[in-house]
């Protein structure tokens, strides 16, 4: 029996995918002799976006000092494997399947979501494999997501939060914020990245309530772009640093998020070398993530003008669509949007931030995802945000289309959601 034989009858354990709550891994961890208890110091992250690239950052960073690190982190772009990283490694199928399995036994065919029993397992591995650190990824929201079952972090860390998941999580910036905030421990230090003034507001008050010291962007910790990396500045002291391995100016604050929580998770690991290391060599798949080979290379490569690049973003809300919005503004190639987003998200909030620097747009429904929105819906998203687009029946057809229209070397980038992304990677990296 294979792992993905496994996962598919737990996902038939629960009715609802998404149904935030803590009774049930409580539960389950309790009958598996509680491994959340047994862990290596934790980084816990929260936020709406970034909270993947500060993962992605702070594993990089241990590892070039040598340590060994367990990572936990959600969704998968192709494969489950990739959720659970052990000792530096993906879990390998053997592993995956006897922790699995295990959990499903002590689950006993109990009512418990996907993501509860998964959580379940990826902590029952990294209880029983030897480690430096753990770094832990809030599924959604923060203080019913079953990674919040760790009572004592080392350090809890939150990336910017705005809008997404209003159906879960609230319909306003401060109920969201008081649902990340719930990560929040009493003594445990909590690195806080740039925040809008509500978010803060209702991050600061929650810390105040239960103990929890803040170390936050703008008052004790710094970081922005040079003309060749960036600089920062924190409590451990200032830095001078290479620019980092992921693209974009908003990963300068996620590098400087990271930065500073390795001060206190592991504080022996906080050096120059170490720092800059990881800068140059992180890796997190599906953020402007430049694409090099696979068929929607080739036609980028043969059908649009000589020096025209491919792109990937997983991004799905609207500070998302901010984010490329400001990488775009930086380069005066033409940009051509291809999109395919789910029906739960702010697609013309997405597009909005977008409409001044690109040419033209295709839209394309996500094969496979139950919740996508129609190429011909989100075509008039687009449209109704300001930008020329038109529906297409996949990502192959879109790209022709796109590279017909462009008449100097162009950027091409394939966006909108983390599912499409996944598809984009299984064919093409």
């Amino acid at each position: 029996m294979s792992s993905d034989e496994i996962l598919e009858r737990l996902q038939a354990l629960h009715p609802r995918r998404i149904d935030l709550s803590l009774g049930r891994i409580e539960r389950l961890l309790a009958a598996l002799g509680n491994p959340e208890r047994k862990l290596a110091p934790v980084a816990h992250v929260a936020g709406t976006n970034g909270k993947g690239s500060t993962v992605a950052f702070l594993r990089a960073m241990l590892e070039a000092a040598g340590k060994r690190v367990h990572v936990y982190t959600s969704p998968h772009l192709v494969r489950f494997h990739e959720r659970i990283r052990i000792a530096g490694k993906l879990i390998d199928e053997k592993h995956l399947k006897d922790v699995l399995a295990r959990c499903e036994a002590a689950n006993n065919g109990e009512p418990i979501t996907f993501f509860e029993v998964t959580t379940a397992a990826a902590f029952l591995a990294f209880a029983e494999t030897p480690a430096d650190a753990v770094l832990l990824e809030v599924g959604l929201g923060g203080r019913l997501d079953a990674t919040n079952v760790v009572d004592k972090p080392r350090v809890s860390v939150i990336t910017p939060v705005s809008m997404d998941h209003r159906d879960f999580l609230g319909d306003t910036i401060a109920k969201i914020a008081a649902e990340k905030a719930g990560i929040l421990k009493a003594g445990v230090p909590a690195v806080i990245g740039p925040q809008g003034d509500e978010a803060h507001s209702v991050i600061a008050a929650r810390a105040r309530e239960v103990g929890a010291p803040l170390t936050t962007f703008g008052t004790d910790w710094s970081a922005s772009a040079t003309a060749d990396g960036m600089a920062y500045q924190g409590p451990k002291g200032r830095l001078t640093l290479p620019r980092p391995g992921l693209s974009g100016a908003h990963q300068i604050a996620n590098a400087g998020a990271a930065i500073t929580a390795l001060g206190y998770l592991m504080p022996e690991a906080w050096n120059e070398g170490a720092i800059a290391t990881g800068l140059i060599n992180v890796e997190w798949p599906g953020r402007l993530q430049r694409l090099t080979r696979g068929p929607l290379v080739h036609i980028v490569n043969t059908r649009a003008p000589k020096g025209s690049t491919l792109w990937l973003d997983g991004g799905h809300n609207p500070d998302a669509g901010a984010a490329l919005a400001a990488w775009a503004k930086n380069d005066p190639r033409p940009l051509y949007l291809a999109a395919g987003m789910l029906n739960t998200k702010d697609a013309s909030g997405f597009f909005a931030p977008l409409v001044p620097y690109v040419q033209a747009a295709a839209t394309v429904p996500i094969a496979g995802a139950d919740a996508s929105l129609s190429a011909e819906a989100l075509a008039q998203y687009a449209f109704a945000a300001g930008l020329h687009a038109e529906h297409t029946a996949d990502l192959a057809t879109a790209l022709e289309r796109l590279a017909r229209l462009a008449r100097e070397p162009a950027r091409f980038l394939i966006c909108g959601s983390l599912y499409l992304a996944g598809t984009v990677l299984a064919e093409n990296a």
